[in-house]
């Protein structure tokens, strides 16, 4: 499909640099099945839900993944080095990382570099768009604990372009659900769940799963492609256990609907499940990429963020309500000055009723 397709406007004062709080007062659109679109909170979640659904959350929890630091100088240079940016968005080996680097065009193969008090490194290589593979002195969980000490908030683009990551985004940057370390961007419709919240979803007797996908830095890469075929996502790594596969099989059968709480989890299901629609256990990567005409087999229920123009993401909501209803709906925030991104406000979206 032609990726101007899915292009709008957005005001920048329609982009959030800091969560609602508490994070459920944020606004949410409900997008219905025919499209009809409803204006509440996402407090009011648990009124759109029935009693024998799931809802479907990621554990991942987002480690401080960007790096400031210096390349040592090289051997007869002079001067302290050059000043290096490290965004680490896939780790390789207990002491490797695959990393996106600025400026990358200041790294070479075998360059030391000093990311902060205590993580030296080494460059052993330097691949396209500003990627590089670095090999940390420190391995295992006392690399873990250097990066911990070192790190920043990986904040989007968006926001860390108009601020700099503080001691709160430690906080507001990560889920109540956050369990298995491993990403680079948080799954951020999980950022608008709180304990009052959860406990009303059970009252009324909502269940909950749990699926993990790491959340890679290719997140914020745009579509650079005119075509979505010609699009490539970074692979992430995902899981859906034994457990939460029976289970949602089961609620199925029942005559319950799958609520996905994020694309990542919606993604992460999809890559699970069968032709048939049944949710097999998956461990492994994926690369899936949703745009209009994917046939959705798992979650009928979608809760997400309002996304970037021309992103992948913004093409998988067009896939699961249609295309102009998205448009529609995206016009509909824009006017109403909903908060976008990471930090704005959620729509609850239901599987459109024709294809899109």
């Amino acid at each position: 499909m032609d990726v101007s397709l899915f292009d709008f406007e957005l005001p920048e004062e329609c982009i959030a640099l800091r969560p609602a709080h508490p994070r459920d007062s944020a606004r949410m659109l409900v997008v219905h099945p025919d499209g009809r679109l409803q204006h509440v909170r996402v407090r009011d979640l648990p009124e759109f839900l029935r009693r024998a659904d799931t809802l479907v959350v990621n554990d991942t929890k987002v480690i401080p993944a960007r790096l400031h630091g210096r390349r040592l100088p090289r051997a007869g240079s002079e001067g302290d080095g050059a000043k290096i940016e490290l965004m680490l968005h896939k780790r390789i080996a207990p002491d490797r990382f695959r990393a996106f680097a600025r400026p990358a065009k200041k790294l070479a193969a075998g360059d030391r570099l000093h990311m902060g008090e205590a993580l030296p490194a080494t460059v052993i290589a330097r691949g396209q768009a500003g990627e590089v593979e670095v090999q940390f002195d420190r391995a295992g969980a006392e690399l873990d604990a250097a990066i911990a000490r070192e790190g920043e908030m990986p904040l989007p683009p968006y926001i860390a372009g108009k601020r700099k990551a503080d001691a709160q985004d430690t906080t507001d940057y990560q889920t109540i659900f956050a369990d298995r370390q491993g990403s680079v961007a948080a799954p951020t419709a999980g950022l608008h769940f709180t304990p009052e919240l959860l406990e009303r979803l059970s009252q009324e007797g909502i269940a909950r799963e749990t699926v993990t996908l790491h959340v890679g830095a290719g997140t914020f890469l745009p579509v650079t492609a005119a075509d979505t075929n010609q699009h490539r996502l970074h692979a992430e790594w995902a899981t859906v256990s034994d457990r939460t596969a029976a289970r949602l099989n089961a609620a199925r059968e029942k005559g319950g609907r799958i609520a996905a709480v994020g694309t990542t989890s919606l993604r992460a299901l999809e890559t699970a499940a069968g032709d048939g629609g049944t949710i097999a256990p998956f461990a492994g990567e994926t690369a899936l990429f949703i745009t209009p005409g994917h046939r959705f087999r798992s979650a009928e229920i979608l809760l997400t963020n309002f996304h970037l123009p021309r992103s992948t993401l913004f093409m998988l909501v067009c896939a699961f309500s249609g295309l102009q209803t998205m448009k529609r709906a995206y016009a509909e925030a824009i006017r109403e000055r909903y908060r976008f991104y990471s930090y704005g406000d959620a729509c609850l979206l239901f599987r459109a009723i024709t294809p899109a």
